[in-house]
């Protein structure tokens, strides 16, 4: 169906005219092979890739031009906006509702609301973490796809969800019915969007997936993803008025790229050709919560290479996802940045659950780490290709944790508090509520007159 009238917050309309000021040239081509918008303060920095239609590639030398969007220039403030915001173990909303009390508080945010199709932007103030200000499409229309098809990635329906993420203004996505959706090119994200599926079961499968590109407040909720595979060497459109050659995607079930204030939060992701989600290329500001992965070999991927030292700024929270059958390694595996892994049940790995290069400074909290049967791989965590010599200055701590069946996790570093300062985002609970916690990781079956 067609966008209806367009209402401008004060703070979308800020967050367009710093966007227009960041106008920048289109990186169309570029893809990478390992693989609420913050208008104050630090995180006040935000551009967009934007060019007239025209196919384009990137050169080599464009990779050191780069701007993120929405860019946190210092870790260190957002420690200190966190540690304001810690209280009570939990960082919250104060809404004036009563909590379903599971422990998870971004489920008891809204869950309990039986009205919540009435009352679907709640969400966008339920979040935790370092990626809790992602507003999504919270101060636009709601737009609903009624349309699966794909059929001409430069050129989509209405009706399509492809129509509706190019968009230039903050939508709020959802779906008439159950469909599963086959991406002929990537999914290449416009800022202020959120795609949420409750109320229908959604699957994007079998084709490509999602690409957030240079763009910024984006919230993925209640999806199916899986089955994603590598396309490209095609013309792709990523806004009403730019479409640009691409060249080949990894596979990526949901790919992060120069990006900022992103929260995945409550979907199902399995068996893609790369990572379920990586983030690279100075992307920050981020939450991967609620999250059920399986059957997969390279989970997620956070940080672009050991060189690309513009990852240092980067922070993640990992919490409240299940990793469940059939993974292998990188849950996440880091590079970098500041990690903060909190409330998440590991039932199964092959190889590692925890990995990293290059210094990434990583904060394990009240996680339950179950190893598998195999004895050489009951370490929950791996350094990456570096001598101990190196490693042991790394900062990796385990606090809380609860390990099984042999699972033993490796610390190293001084414990430096200013370093796990930028690695802390909310606080944890105990692993001893693991259970309530983690048990609706993945898209939630969600029906109106009822909780979800």
């Amino acid at each position: 169906m067609a966008v209806g009238s367009i209402r401008c917050s004060p703070t979308y309309v800020v967050g367009l005219l710093v966007l227009m000021a960041g106008s920048m040239e289109w990186f169309g081509g570029v893809t990478v092979s390992t693989s609420r918008f913050g208008i104050t303060g630090a995180a006040a920095r935000g551009v967009r890739a934007t060019a007239a239609n025209a196919s384009s590639s990137l050169p080599s030398s464009a990779i050191e031009r780069e701007m993120v969007v929405g860019a946190v220039d210092d870790p260190e403030l957002v420690a200190s906006e966190v540690n304001m915001l810690i209280q009570n173990s939990t960082v919250r909303r104060n809404l004036g509702y009563l909590s379903c009390s599971t422990g998870n508080p971004i489920d008891d945010c809204w869950r309990c609301d039986s009205d919540w199709h009435n009352n679907r932007k709640r969400l966008a103030d339920c979040g935790i973490g370092f990626g809790r200000n992602a507003m999504g499409g919270r101060d636009g229309e709601f737009y609903v796809v009624t349309d699966p098809g794909d059929d001409d990635p430069v050129n989509p329906r209405q009706g399509t969800l492809r129509y509706a993420v190019i968009q230039e203004e903050p939508l709020w996505i959802t779906f008439k019915r159950d469909m599963v959706i086959t991406l002929k090119q990537e999914l290449i994200m416009n800022s202020f969007k959120t795609i949420d599926g409750r109320g229908a079961n959604v699957h994007i499968a079998n084709g490509a997936c999602i690409t957030i590109q240079f763009v910024t407040n984006i919230i993925i909720h209640g999806l199916h993803i899986h089955d994603c595979k590598p396309t490209g060497n095609a013309m792709v459109r990523s806004s009403p008025s730019h479409y640009g050659w691409r060249t080949m995607a990894d596979g990526d079930a949901v790919s992060i790229f120069g990006s900022s204030h992103i929260w995945v939060d409550h979907n199902s992701l399995s068996n893609c050709a790369d990572g379920l989600v990586d983030a690279i290329m100075g992307s920050t500001a981020i939450t991967v919560s609620n999250n059920y992965f399986t059957h997969h070999n390279e989970v997620m991927l956070l940080g672009h290479s050991d060189s690309y030292t513009r990852d240092k700024s980067m922070q993640v929270t990992i919490a409240y996802n299940h990793f469940g059958e059939g993974l292998i390694q990188r849950m996440p595996r880091c590079r970098h940045g500041y990690f903060h892994v909190v409330n998440n049940d590991y039932t199964h790995w092959e190889m590692y659950a925890i990995g990293g290069s290059a210094d990434p400074t990583i904060n394990s909290q009240g996680n339950r780490y179950l190893a598998p049967v195999n004895l050489f791989a009951k370490e929950v965590t791996k350094r990456v290709d570096t001598e101990s010599s190196v490693w042991k200055s790394w900062n990796w701590r385990s606090e809380g944790d609860l390990l099984l069946n042999g699972a033993y996790f490796t610390p190293s570093g001084a414990g430096a508090s200013a370093s796990y300062a930028k690695a802390s985002s909310l606080g944890a609970k105990s692993s001893s509520m693991i259970d309530s916690i983690t048990a609706d990781a993945g898209a939630l079956h969600c029906r109106k007159n009822s909780q979800c």
